[in-house]
């Protein structure tokens, strides 16, 4: 066989193998981008679900049905099709995994927490315990575990299958997926700086989430540790203001972007060992 046809066959490999990779990250995607839609547009649920208990905002309920039909989807997938899917849902390690990266998460919540209660004082409304479970903590449960799914579980993992060859993948994977996770939090309502800040820190709690999965290959603890930062939302629940005090926007983005750095460190860490 001379030059040329080897040269040839390689090249036939390569594009063959290049075809399976993509038709493996073909349907990944595609459910990404199904329950991106799901979060972000409230559609199908907005069509159909019209609930009012208590003193709980409809919304909830709509985005809670969005996240359930997500989770079937998710479920569905990797029961079948995705079953060697790298998702990463086992519950070996999740202790491990928490003691030794989630301190500084414990330390920020308490923090902006607080400057959140400090913004908003004095408090203006008694909400009914219903509002305060469902709003400020239930509905938490279902967005970290949603975002989590489709941002680390799937996205994370295709961008990193796309730039395996590349020494640095892995930090384009988590940044790229970091990238996305920011922008997906562009609010309305809020004064540009507070957009802009939430932006920025959600990118940098976005590098943070995915370092951590890279570290661990355990998607639960990002998810728990989402679900912990959560919870500074809970003082919301007491006011009838909906505007990010601008302590409580500073604290953020300080806190933030200190756990953004860390999860750059726990990736230089990473690289080292390997």
């Amino acid at each position: 066989m001379n030059t040329s046809s080897i040269k040839r066959r390689s090249i036939d490999i390569l594009e063959g193998d290049a075809k399976v990779k993509s038709k493996n990250l073909t349907i990944p995607l595609f459910i990404t981008i199904i329950m991106a839609f799901l979060e972000l547009s409230g559609l199908p649920a907005a069509l159909f679900i019209n609930v009012q208990i208590l003193d709980i905002d409809s919304t909830y309920f709509i985005l809670m049905t969005n996240f359930f039909i997500g989770f079937v989807i998710c479920w569905v997938f990797s029961k079948t099709i995705l079953k060697h899917w790298p998702w990463g849902l086992s519950f070996d390690g999740i202790g491990k995994g928490f003691r030794r990266y989630g301190r500084p998460a414990v330390i920020a919540t308490l923090i902006v927490t607080l400057s959140f209660c400090i913004g908003l004082m004095p408090f203006d409304y008694s909400p009914s315990v219903g509002k305060v479970l469902v709003e400020g903590i239930i509905y938490y449960v279902g967005v970290s575990i949603m975002e989590e799914l489709y941002l680390r579980g799937l996205l994370q993992n295709i961008f990193e299958k796309c730039f395996e060859n590349r020494r640095n993948g892995t930090w384009l994977a988590v940044l790229f997926t970091s990238i996305l996770f920011g922008l997906g939090h562009v609010s309305f309502g809020q004064p540009v700086f507070t957009v802009v800040a939430k932006v920025i820190w959600a990118m940098a709690l976005g590098v943070y989430f995915g370092a951590i999965y890279v570290k661990t290959r355990n998607l639960w603890v990002p998810i728990f540790l989402h679900f912990l930062i959560d919870l500074c939302g809970i003082p919301f629940c007491f006011s009838t203001g909906n505007v990010y005090p601008p302590i409580a926007t500073i604290t953020c983005l300080i806190c933030y972007l200190t756990l953004g750095v860390y999860g750059f460190y726990i990736l230089r860490m990473n690289d080292r060992k390997e």
